[in-house]
């Protein structure tokens, strides 16, 4: 029993860690090297990739028992690299409606961060029933939502990256332990992460701004 417990925990970890590279990956260069969102995400990305083939590598080997020519080497790494692209891209890049809490939100989600983005993006593959209630802002809207308006607030595009820096999920009807893990999930990754009542509970999500550090 001991034995099975700690291959599915082996499994699980190898299973996660590629996107835990690609996403903490990410985030840490952001947040400690101040690099721009696409230099970040394309050495996550090669990071990943690099991981991927040797996951590949390891397989075949145990597979066939050889590690393979020169150009089948080349075409596993070039096949590890698409492939993490190739995700990397559809996530930040597509957003289910489904999972925004109006079609409106559709167009601020592009002003999202991508890591930020493609970190969502990554949540919904394992739960489908999360919701986006907030994320671009103009002054109105606070004016709309009858609060002061928040002008370092992260839901304002960034001077210095041109992005939102910052999301609001739906907590309202959902489990208290889902939202813990959500929470939990963030956090991981290295986000910052804020429970509050505003116009609604919900969990408030950000990632760094070098405008403003402190904001959240």
């Amino acid at each position: 029993m001991y034995s099975l417990f700690y291959h599915f925990i082996k499994f699980v970890f190898l299973l996660l860690l590629p996107f835990a590279l690609l996403l903490r990956g990410a985030t840490f260069l952001h947040v400690y090297y101040e690099y721009s969102s696409s230099i970040c995400l394309l050495l996550s990305t090669i990071g990943t990739a690099i991981l991927m083939f040797i996951y590949f590598s390891f397989f075949y080997g145990q597979l066939t028992g050889r590690f393979g020519t020169f150009n089948a080497l080349k075409r596993r790494a070039m096949f590890a690299f698409l492939l993490v692209f190739v995700y990397s891209m559809h996530g930040i890049l597509f957003f289910s409606v489904n999972n925004l809490k109006s079609p409106n939100l559709k167009d601020e989600m592009s002003s999202l961060h991508p890591i930020l983005r493609l970190s969502l993006s990554t949540l919904v593959y394992i739960d489908n029933d999360l919701i986006i209630t907030d994320a671009s802002r103009q002054t109105e809207d606070y004016k709309s939502m009858g609060m002061k308006s928040n002008q370092s607030s992260l839901h304002f595009k960034q001077p210095s990256s041109n992005y939102v820096h910052a999301v609001d999920i739906r907590t309202n009807g959902r489990a208290e332990i889902k939202n813990r893990l959500v929470e939990a999930y963030f956090r991981l990754m290295g986000f910052r992460t804020h429970r509050h009542i505003g116009t609604a509970d919900h969990l408030h999500i950000s990632i760094k701004s070098f405008d403003n550090p402190s904001a959240r």
